[in-house]
């Protein structure tokens, strides 16, 4: 059986981590390596190894059992090289009494290189943006002062909140450690026709009274098609109809629903023959609103 090392595959050095830690290199790792943001059957297979990853790592049990594995073929490597280094960069008697270094010990007075810090920053689209994927211009300033200018691609169907990672456009590592990353938080605002609710969108459908006693066919606009909509006799304000498949993308091929809230408007300049019927329909009528049940 071929062993795979399920903390290398999530960006992780050792097993002493905790399940946040797991969590958030789970994330980053997925987020990296989606399919659809890196295309090909290469990046199928390590997103495969991610999720698997995580499935093992997430769960107690089934961590403790794999880091038995894992310190067989992994661990005790780690430690071995762990002590040899130590054993390199302590120091002897003679050279904390004299000063004294042997001849065949390494140089311990290097500089450490230092990776640079990460830089945070947000940017806001619409549900559309979103769903379709964009490409956003942001500008910061850049440690000598000047503006520079970064160019976003967001991918479609990220979720609230999701950070895109830029790597290498931090802040500068010191002694030759690297250049931190730029991390992107992106914010979903609705529109006035759509309302983002997890993988679910919402949408109001304006129906005229008799459309709501007398029920109808209408076709509504979803936010990549259209889709013809049943609307049953008796429906009122506040009801909602789902529409299978027709919201969020869910990051798995699929799709959330869309959900259209009824709102029932009435003519604001009826005619006089209008408000004739309405008074016809007030003379004759049984119903009573302030009395329904609800």
């Amino acid at each position: 059986m071929i062993f795979k090392d399920y903390y290398k595959i999530l960006g992780l050095e050792t097993n002493k981590v905790t399940i946040d830690e797991i969590k958030n290199a789970f994330r980053e790792q997925a987020k990296k390596y989606h399919p659809d943001v890196n295309g090909g059957s290469q990046a199928e297979e390590r997103f495969k190894d991610i999720n698997e990853a995580y499935r093992i790592l997430s769960n107690n049990s089934s961590k403790r059992k794999y880091d038995r594995v894992w310190y067989s073929h992994v661990g005790k490597r780690l430690d071995r090289e762990k002590q040899k280094e130590e054993r390199e960069v302590k120091p002897d008697l003679l050279t904390l009494l004299f000063g004294i270094v042997k001849s065949n010990k390494k140089e311990t007075n290097k500089k450490i290189p230092i990776k640079g810090e990460n830089v945070e920053t947000e940017i806001t689209i619409d549900v559309e943006q979103a769903f379709y994927g964009s490409n956003k211009k942001i500008q910061l300033r850049a440690i000598d002062g000047k503006m520079k200018t970064f160019n976003i691609k967001v991918p479609a169907g990220i979720r609230n909140g999701e950070k895109i990672r830029l790597i290498g456009q931090g802040k500068r590592g010191q002694n030759g450690g690297k250049t931190g990353d730029l991390f992107i938080k992106v914010n979903i605002e609705n529109t006035k026709q759509y309302r983002l609710h997890g993988y679910d969108i919402y949408t109001d459908l304006w129906l005229a009274p008799w459309e709501a006693v007398l029920g109808t066919r209408v076709t509504i606009d979803t936010i990549d098609d259209t889709a013809n909509v049943y609307i049953p006799q008796g429906i009122r304000s506040g009801e909602k109809i789902r529409i299978k498949q027709k919201g969020y993308k869910d990051g798995k091929g699929g799709r959330g629903d869309l959900i259209a809230e009824i709102k029932i408007v009435v003519p604001k300049n009826p005619s006089e023959e209008e408000l004739e019927l309405y008074q016809k329909i007030k003379e004759i009528t049984k119903f009573e609103p302030r009395k329904q049940q609800t």
